[in-house]
């Protein structure tokens, strides 16, 4: 007897050996025709799998997490079945998973084009309609490459050459086609019908630059043709609020190839950039903090006790100088404990905190550069607390506090919190790795926060609290982070006088709000869509006349709102006032005042807001007020 214990805990016995695909038949003819995969204590199978011993079971459909990744793996072996039927001279290469879909690379003699994507995607369409069964089979490894080999499949050939010669693999076949693979897979190709190719794009042979360029061709797969429409509509979204067509259009910021991966800020861009700025300074100055200032370089001796120079130093810019190696500062946090060490504290001054703006530089692969998202140089809103161990708790309490109001004024209320735990490679004890993810995740429950735990995704020096923004089209944002930290102050020597007159080292908190502050504009730019609000728009009101009449009187009204720290612009072109107001629009700028005859007589201006509102004609002292309340607000 088989006997198998199903998610709700009740038991089903079976006489013999029985596949994943029975027992659902077994539950169902409804779950039968649902099963994508199983999984088996634990293991995703296969629904043709055999369970021959005692066993949990769950079956595996389309509403669960696992399922989306069966189907999506299916749907790259389909996209490959598909191209060998159109291509036969095309050879397959990988095709995995990856966020919202999957890919497949390919080797063919000429680019594929867009009709080729068409003409694949219909091929697709038509398997699926046969509905051809999905099977496995395993083969000794040198058996495999031989298969492959007599088939003209010389990549696949190399993949399974480099696998231990000792090991079987499975291969999949649907139709004429058969492809290595660990599995698992959908039944039948039936199952797929929700997908859509979406681009192609170069990528070089198991990803090394003096390997062949093969061709991959990305694809989207879902379990429902909404799900998929909303996935599509997100992306037309998310192109419309690029903020680097947003960046030029606006006039905000370029960046150029004689400086890879760094920002030439526009007088726009750097008013959006100080508004940020600015608003952080306060928020240091009134909960607490010290701001400072530490140098762009260090020597390399520093960098060495800190454990950077061993665990970071291909992502350091380094130069010489008399003989003598420096670094550019990845980080500001060895430089704040220069200046902790500069002074002798006591246990009354703690808990001290230090910000900066720290100007950092880390040298990222160049294919990973992406507008101001990710980048070379960066300035970071960064913190540090010295403390106790005692004050962990209140401080990470107070910090995840502030963080959700600061989120909150820039527009983001829905905030995702994470507890990466200590990495694989990391320095100091286990003990107090022990205490420093205890005392992370207490913060949180008493925050009255939910949290999921990465393992092994901490720094090397310390697990951290990850704060993870939603925008408003629904995409995830990691930017805040708190990371607690027992050993950095030791390799530097940071002590502090205790109670008792003796030496301890304080516990430092490294901490960041918006972290990056280029990439975190590029998040408003992209979560606004270029439409900041009043109180961030580099340009918050512009003042345009209809005629040459109005000129002086338009220039009155724009000085009159400047001396009121109000961000104007004047505009008295020549041009027609339809003309002016499109085009100001297109600028998206919060208020355009518009000024005639009867504005001036009467010392009022016509007040359209963005998006086409008319809001009659008001004072100016009016829209002053206006302007200020939805300041105050951050609106």
């Amino acid at each position: 007897m088989v006997a198998i214990t199903l998610p709700d805990g009740s038991r089903r016995e079976f006489e013999g050996p029985v596949t994943v695909a029975q027992v659902a038949q077994s539950i169902g003819t409804g779950l039968a025709k649902a099963a994508l995969a199983g999984r088996v204590d634990g293991k995703l199978v296969d629904t043709s799998h055999l369970i021959d011993a005692d066993a949990q079971l769950a079956i595996v459909t389309d509403k669960d997490a696992d399922g989306l990744e069966v189907i999506r793996h299916s749907t790259a072996h389909l996209l490959a079945y598909a191209v060998k039927e159109l291509y036969p001279d095309a050879q397959v290469t990988i095709g995995p998973v990856i966020d919202n879909g999957f890919y497949y690379d390919f080797s063919y003699k000429r680019p594929f084009t867009p009709e080729d994507l068409a003409a694949i995607e219909a091929r697709m369409a038509e398997l699926v309609r046969k509905d051809e069964p999905v099977t496995r089979r395993v083969l000794p490894r040198d058996e495999a490459v031989a298969y492959f080999k007599g088939i003209g499949e010389a990549y696949k050939a190399e993949i399974i050459e480099s696998i231990p010669a000792d090991q079987d693999v499975s291969l999949y076949t649907e139709g004429g086609f058969t492809d290595l693979c660990r599995g698992p897979h959908v039944p039948s190709t039936g199952k797929l019908k929700v997908f859509k190719l979406m681009k192609v794009a170069g990528a070089y042979w198991r990803g090394d630059s003096k390997n062949e360029m093969l061709q991959r061709i990305y694809g989207t797969a879902w379990a429902k043709k909404e799900d998929q429409a909303a996935y599509l509509h997100m992306l037309e979204e998310a192109e419309k609020r690029d903020h680097r067509r947003l960046g030029r259009e606006l006039d905000l910021f370029h960046m150029q190839e004689e400086a890879p991966g760094l920002v030439f800020w526009h007088p726009k861009g750097w008013t959006l950039w100080q508004q940020v700025e600015q608003y952080m300074r306060a928020v240091y100055r009134d909960n607490g903090y010290q701001e400072v200032k530490a140098p762009q370089i260090l020597d390399k001796s520093l960098w060495e006790k800190t454990g950077h120079w061993d665990k970071y130093r291909e992502n350091m810019f380094t130069t010489e100088s008399e003989s003598r190696d420096y670094a550019l500062k990845p980080m500001n946090c060895p430089g704040h404990i220069q200046i902790y060490k500069s002074s002798l504290h006591s246990y009354r001054d703690l808990p001290l905190r230090y910000g900066e703006f720290g100007q950092c530089h880390r040298n990222e692969p160049s294919g990973g550069l992406h507008g101001i998202m990710r980048v070379r140089g960066f300035t970071q809103d960064d913190g540090h607390i010295f403390c106790t161990e005692d004050q962990i708790l209140d401080e990470c309490v107070a910090f995840t506090t502030l963080l959700q109001k600061v989120y909150a004024d820039f527009g983001f209320s829905d905030i995702i919190f994470k507890i990466a735990t200590r990495p694989e490679k990391r320095i100091g004890a286990d003990e107090l790795w022990d205490k420093a993810e205890a005392a992370l995740m207490e913060s949180l429950r008493r925050s009255g926060h939910a949290f999921e735990v990465a393992p092994g995704e901490g720094a090397f020096y310390g697990p951290k609290i990850e704060f993870t923004l939603k925008d408003a089209i629904g995409r995830h944002w990691q930017c805040g982070t708190i990371q607690v930290d027992f050993f950095m102050p030791e390799r530097l020597g940071a002590e502090y006088v205790a109670e008792d007159n003796t030496r301890k080292l304080p516990v430092m908190l490294h901490r960041a709000i918006v972290g990056s502050l280029e990439r975190f504009i590029g998040i408003l730019i992209e979560n606004h869509a270029g439409a900041m609000p009043v109180w961030l728009a580099p340009v918050q009101v512009c003042v345009m006349n209809i005629s040459e009449a109005q000129a002086d009187y338009a220039k009155a009204v724009a000085q009159t709102l400047q001396k009121q720290g109000f961000r104007v612009e004047a505009d008295l072109r020549g041009e027609k006032i339809n003309y002016k107001i499109r085009d100001r629009s297109l600028q998206k700028i919060p208020y355009l005042l518009v000024v005639g005859d009867k504005e001036k007589e009467s010392d009022a201006v016509a007040v359209r807001a963005r998006g086409g509102k008319d809001l009659g004609v008001m004072p100016v002292s009016a829209i002053a007020e206006r302007l200020a309340a939805e300041i105050a607000a951050k609106a």
